[in-house]
């Protein structure tokens, strides 16, 4: 009995790891619409609809056409904050008199105190930050936009031994901006979002866990 649930178990883990990445929704491509002209039996050569031409280039302009993306995205950032207050406070209170008589005279000790209290803060920080993403990825045309505008979406993934690279965009190009290669670079994209995960075991590892992320959060009072 043993034997058959150790081998049932050991399938469906192969099974598993045998199974392709899920696919988002929101970045899945759309069936381009059907354009294609009527049968049309005249005994011509030519048929409508089935021309070429010769002298235009074949760019991205319908839903469904295939558009290539350049990504070449670079972010840095640097923040420089450097803080000092410094405050000093000293109050002296006089001895009080007693019908003109000193209170040393009549309690023994002098009654003249003084209060002094100073503080200090010096506090810097800094930040730098850079990102970098090269590379090249195909998208679809899912919508052609009242002005002409084309919004488009897609995904690239590659399934590696240690885990599943996924690389996500969509935005708005301007027909203009799409080069006779059929091209067009990511920095010329509207509303872009642009997504870089990765899952499995490679991903994990590269992750704080949850304890180490409580220590590091605003939350921990020390």
């Amino acid at each position: 009995m043993k034997a058959f649930i150790l081998m049932g178990l050991s399938l469906a883990i192969m099974t598993g790891c045998d199974t392709l990445p899920k696919r988002d929704p929101d970045f899945a491509p759309v069936q381009p619409a059907d354009l294609r002209p009527p049968a049309q039996r005249n005994g011509a050569i030519y048929q409508s609809g089935y021309d070429i031409r010769l002298f235009e280039d074949i760019k991205t302009r319908r839903v469904g056409d295939v558009l290539t993306v350049t990504l070449n995205e670079s972010t840095k950032a640097k923040k420089l904050a450097d803080m000092t207050a410094a405050k000093d406070t000293n109050v002296s209170v006089t001895a009080p008199t007693l019908f003109g008589i000193a209170s040393q005279a009549v309690l023994g000790h002098d009654l003249k105190t003084s209060l002094a209290a100073s503080s200090s803060f010096d506090g810097g920080g800094t930040a730098n930050q850079s990102n970098s993403l090269t590379g090249d990825i195909s998208v679809t045309v899912v919508e052609v936009l009242p002005n002409g505008n084309l919004r488009v979406r897609g995904e690239k993934r590659v399934a590696l031994n240690d885990g599943d690279e996924y690389v996500r965009l969509s935005g708005i190009v301007r027909p203009i901006d799409i080069t006779t290669a059929n091209t067009v670079s990511s920095t010329k994209i509207a509303d872009a979002t642009i997504m870089y995960k990765g899952d499995g075991g490679m991903n994990d590892s590269s992750k704080v866990g949850w304890l180490a992320r409580f220590f590091l959060s605003p939350i921990f009072p020390f």
